[in-house]
């Protein structure tokens, strides 16, 4: 299943893993973002509604 990638496995492999360990970073912190903004959002709009 897995390619033979010869002498360069190991720096294929840890690109591989360093490319998908920033894609979850940048999920999170787009999630973490979500969820504050919406608060704010909330907060504002029912400040706004008295």
């Amino acid at each position: 299943m897995m390619p033979d990638l010869g002498r360069y496995a190991v720096e294929v492999l840890s690109a591989y893993g360093m490319a998908l360990g920033l894609l979850g970073a940048l999920v999170g912190l787009t999630a973490f973002k979500g969820r504050q903004v919406r608060r704010r959002l909330a907060d504002a709009e029912a400040r706004r509604r008295g």
